[in-house]
């Protein structure tokens, strides 16, 4: 290993372990409303309709914030911008245990929205402060195995809360809120620790290392925007959020329904939390090596689209198949997809943009696919309504994962192409 692949192996151990956990909270926090929904929306009387509404509200809040709050931390920096996020989100999502009925949801999840929406797309934006290119598909899929270990970890955790009905006079979802929301307060404060603003202000680095960081950064930034307003006018920044917002609606349709969609196949509260976890059991090997293919190839189109045509394989399996084996293998397939689509994608924005443009960029691409995040959970909700069954939302996000790699395809040239003069 030369001095400089071991110089950012050492950024990597000190910062991506305890992102990948902010993830992981992050993640369930956001999602556990699912589980939560296994036993609420019966105690509260809360429709299939009403709960797909309130994940949605959940997206539009975090889409209004998302550019603000990642223009925010580049230019106050990780470390106090980190620790306010974490706090606020974490008590919020602990209150959603006060909630009573349909509007209550709907102001604590919009809530949860706003709170929560700076901290992917500034991690993202954090890691090009550190990270060269031909590192960052990988660096971004080491982050975002935060969202495969939610599930797998709480799956099984959320449905053990979820038999705590009773202690102390609450029910086990409200526990579920509590007892998953609360880590992010107290970890708010490691945050001051453990993320330093950027590698010059990192004490476990030697004077050598921070200046070899920045020559390598130096020599790779040939980023064509520097600048907030001209990235957000950029027509491929609007591109890229579209397809992203094409994935976004069948990844959030999956993730919070995927409970429900379980609970159908006939398995009990308990067991749901283990068979959820299964699709993305193979989905962090198969992210990991997908981006590190990405990184060595130095390909983004291709290897952002066959995820998505692979998610949208997977959906089509699990709406026909009438077996409960084959319906779990679609998931998985859909799974493996949704989440290998991530890193390669998210390692396009900074091949054009550095600086507050990256920042502002990044938020933009992520606002604007929580349009698809948004429509996903509220679509699938009414269609399963009307039909009765998951058919045709497995349908519905299926061409969501067909719109986005049709997208990406499409503008492959414009994203990673300079501008014409």
């Amino acid at each position: 290993m030369s001095a400089n692949e071991q110089v950012f192996a050492k950024c990597a151990w000190r910062l991506i372990p305890f992102m990948v956990v902010l993830y992981v909270i992050n993640y369930l926090d956001r999602v556990n409303v699912g589980f939560a929904s296994l036993t609420m929306n019966q105690d509260l009387g809360i429709s299939p309709t009403a709960y797909g509404f309130a994940g949605s509200l959940f997206f539009i809040g975090y889409m209004l914030f998302q550019v603000p709050s990642a223009v925010i931390l580049e230019r106050f920096g990780a470390r106090r911008t980190v620790f306010a996020i974490l706090l606020l989100w974490g008590a919020i999502s602990a209150a959603n245990a006060l909630v009573q009925g349909e509007t209550g949801l709907y102001v604590v999840r919009f809530a949860l929205g706003v709170a929560e929406a700076g901290y992917f797309p500034g991690m993202i934006f954090y890691l090009t402060l550190w990270f060269p290119k031909e590192y960052r598909a990988r660096m971004i899929a080491s982050f975002y195995s935060g969202i495969p270990l939610a599930f797998i970890i709480g799956g099984p955790v959320s449905s053990l809360i979820l038999q705590m009905d009773g202690v102390w006079g609450l029910q086990g979802w409200q526990w579920l809120f509590i007892i998953e929301g609360l880590p992010a307060c107290f970890l708010a404060f490691a945050a001051l620790r453990l993320l330093p603003d950027g590698p010059q202000q990192a004490e476990w680095l030697s004077a050598e290392e921070k200046q070899a960081i920045a020559t390598r950064l130096a020599a790779d930034n040939r980023a064509e925007e520097r600048s907030l307003w001209p990235a957000l006018l950029d027509v491929r920044v609007w591109a890229l959020g579209m397809a992203y917002a094409g994935w976004q609606f069948g990844f959030y349709g999956l993730g919070l329904w995927l409970p429900q969609i379980v609970q159908a196949m006939g398995f009990t509260t308990l067991a749901n939390g283990f068979v959820t976890a299964l699709p993305f059991l193979a989905s962090i090997v198969v992210m990991n090596l997908w981006s590190r293919s990405s990184d060595t190839r130095g390909e983004r189109i291709w290897h952002v689209a066959i995820p998505a045509l692979l998610a949208a394989s997977g959906f089509a399996i699990a709406g026909i198949a009438e077996s409960t084996l084959v319906v779990l293998l679609g998931l998985t397939f859909a799974a493996s997809g949704l989440v290998s689509y991530m890193p390669p994608f998210f390692s396009l924005p900074s091949s054009f943009l550095s600086g507050t443009a990256a920042a502002g960029g990044i938020g933009l691409v992520s606002a604007l696919g929580r349009i698809g995040a948004a429509l996903g959970p509220l679509v699938v909700g009414a269609l399963v309504e009307a039909t009765g069954n998951y058919s045709a939302a497995m349908a519905a996000m299926a061409c969501g994962q067909l719109l986005a790699a049709a997208i990406v395809l499409a503008m492959g040239h414009m994203t990673m192409r300079p501008k014409p003069a």
